[in-house]
């Protein structure tokens, strides 16, 4: 009884020096490093961190007590962490106000105008810089400035050169959300005019000729031939806009530091952990929004897949 065995160990060792043996150890010798790494850098801390959303507990780890659903209930019923969700719907309102400036810019630039790659290249432009320097930027262009050399901020110096008031932008709780909105579309539209207009390049254009031979105008040409063959990604497109209204962060943060009513989902988590050291409750408000993301994302894959 004993050969058999020896020969099912051999005709392993066979398969392994073998090209489809050799062939799996490397493709695991290569994985085994990054998978390690994911554990120990990714899993391992995602498991903790959902589990210190159910205690009440410091940076430390002093001491935690077991609180249940406690941190949960503070999420949805403290008014200060509500008025979060509430802050993202001014980033949702302008992220779909961009998606609808981006669509008509794409447009006009995939027909024919001239400099339209100098076009494309200039509002593309926006998107490759830091988000810090961009924000750097527009807190200079609202605010006041160091007090020396220039005492207002661009916006209110171009104000005040035709005779107008200054106005404050960034201690106004009624336009502050809205100004931080308007460097976010700034930064990010030209992604969604790059992204539009290569859907839009890959429609065939024996449609638009089909098309102007039925003598439709330009409205026409949009809306039952470029937006339908484009839906995909504007649908995709919309969804990430949504992704990032919910998880806004370094514009506000660096701009106005979460004040005047500017705090998001995601400023309101790092304040509550390092600031307040209630790292429990931190670690609930980080279980939401990863809730709320993969909500998100598994809307967007149910509908490519019934467009499909």
């Amino acid at each position: 009884m004993a050969a058999p065995a020896k020969t099912k160990k051999r005709d392993f060792f066979d398969w392994l020096h073998g090209y489809t043996g050799q062939k799996y150890t490397t493709t695991l010798l290569f994985l085994l490093i990054p998978i390690i790494l994911m554990i120990l850098f990714t899993i391992i801390p995602a498991a903790n961190m959902f589990i210190f959303s159910f205690q009440d507990r410091d940076q430390f780890g002093v001491n935690p007590e077991w609180v249940g659903l406690d941190n949960y209930k503070t999420i949805f019923t403290d008014t200060s962490y509500l008025s979060t969700f509430r802050n993202s719907l001014y980033y949702l309102a302008g992220s779909f106000a961009q998606q609808a400036v981006a669509l008509f810019i794409a447009v006009l630039l995939c027909s024919k105008i001239r400099f339209a790659n100098l076009f494309k290249g200039v509002i593309f432009f926006p998107y490759m810089m830091n988000g810090v320097a961009v924000s750097l930027i527009f807190r200079r262009f609202f605010q006041k400035g160091d007090g020396i050399t220039n005492t207002e901020g661009t916006l209110n110096s171009i104000i005040q050169m035709f005779g107008g008031d200054p106005v404050k932008w960034l201690s106004n709780p009624d336009i502050v959300n809205w100004c931080l909105v308007f460097a976010s579309i700034w930064r990010y539209i030209g992604f969604d005019i790059i992204m539009y207009i290569g859907a839009i390049q890959s429609i065939s254009p024996d449609i638009y000729e089909a098309a102007d031979l039925d003598g439709a105008n330009a409205w026409q040409r949009f809306w039952y031939i470029i937006f339908p063959s484009i839906r995909p990604i504007v649908a995709l497109q919309l969804i990430l806009a949504i992704k990032g209204a919910v998880s806004v962060f370094e514009i506000p943060y660096i701009i106005t530091g979460g004040k005047v009513g500017t705090s998001t989902f995601v400023i309101k988590t790092i304040d509550t952990a390092f600031t307040y050291q209630h790292v429990g409750l931190a670690s609930a408000m980080a279980v939401v929004l990863l809730a709320i993301i993969l909500v998100v994302t598994g809307i967007q894959k149910a509908f490519f897949k019934e467009d499909k």
